[in-house]
């Protein structure tokens, strides 16, 4: 027995059931991120020295091995970016590694200047 005074639905047509099925776990447009081959590379501060292989990365230009950006880029080649801007490609770790001590993006930058300038470089 219908409950009183309760609106009455229209009819949901075929057509309808069927777009809900398909498109219901999809986020709209708006909300969704790019995926990896949408973006040039992905970054991260490492402010504590990082040990690689039981070493203590130093940037091979100044010596300083601290307070990094890890740029992780599309093709899975990671790089390091000291303070004073100097930017070396580290073979000792690819994008699994990245993957694991990177949390979820939280900005998107146009440029990598205006990522730099988020994170304080």
């Amino acid at each position: 027995m219908p409950w009183p005074d309760a609106p009455v639905l229209a009819a949901a047509t075929a057509q309808d059931a069927t777009e809900t099925a398909l498109y219901s776990d999809f986020l709209p447009p708006e909300f969704r991120a790019p995926s990896r081959q949408d973006v040039a590379g992905f970054m991260m501060p490492w402010d504590q020295p990082l040990v690689i292989d039981g070493e203590v990365r130093e940037c091979p230009e100044c010596g300083v091995y601290r307070n990094w950006v890890v740029l992780c880029m599309r093709d899975d080649s990671v790089w390091l970016r000291c303070r004073a801007g100097h930017t070396t490609r580290e073979l000792g770790l690819d994008a699994a590694w990245y993957n694991r001590h990177s949390g979820p993006a939280d900005h998107w930058h146009p440029t990598l200047e205006d990522g730099l300038r988020h994170l304080g470089h």
